[in-house]
């Protein structure tokens, strides 16, 4: 008996000395233009393209690599979202528009 109530106070004295810490609460804001535009810019020559076009006004950055042009398109939406699109015409490479989308993604942190 006396074992067994000292085993249930050591398991007491062992479980009162744990610490709850709360999660942290991460509040999502919707991506500025500014910061959307920088890191499409920024994926494309992380990936190597030679930016020939930098448009903020329009939301265009246009790149080079080889013979392949690719076109970032940067939009805010009515509702205060920003949307991005990676477009070429003739990608030689099928895997750039996805190298470049990835670099963005952790440009945004995502």
């Amino acid at each position: 008996m006396r074992i067994l109530l000292a085993a249930a106070c050591s398991a007491f004295v062992a479980l009162s000395a744990c610490t709850y810490y709360p999660a942290p609460t991460v509040v999502m804001t919707p991506a500025s233009f500014d910061r959307s535009y920088s890191a499409a810019a920024g994926a494309m020559s992380d990936e190597g393209l030679a930016i020939t076009v930098q448009d903020p006004g329009s939301g265009t950055v246009v790149g080079k690599l080889n013979s392949t042009t690719v076109t970032a398109t940067v939009r805010q939406q009515s509702d205060g979202s920003v949307q991005v699109r990676f477009d070429s015409s003739d990608a030689r490479d099928p895997t750039l528009l996805q190298r470049i989308s990835g670099r963005y993604d952790r440009r945004m942190g995502r």
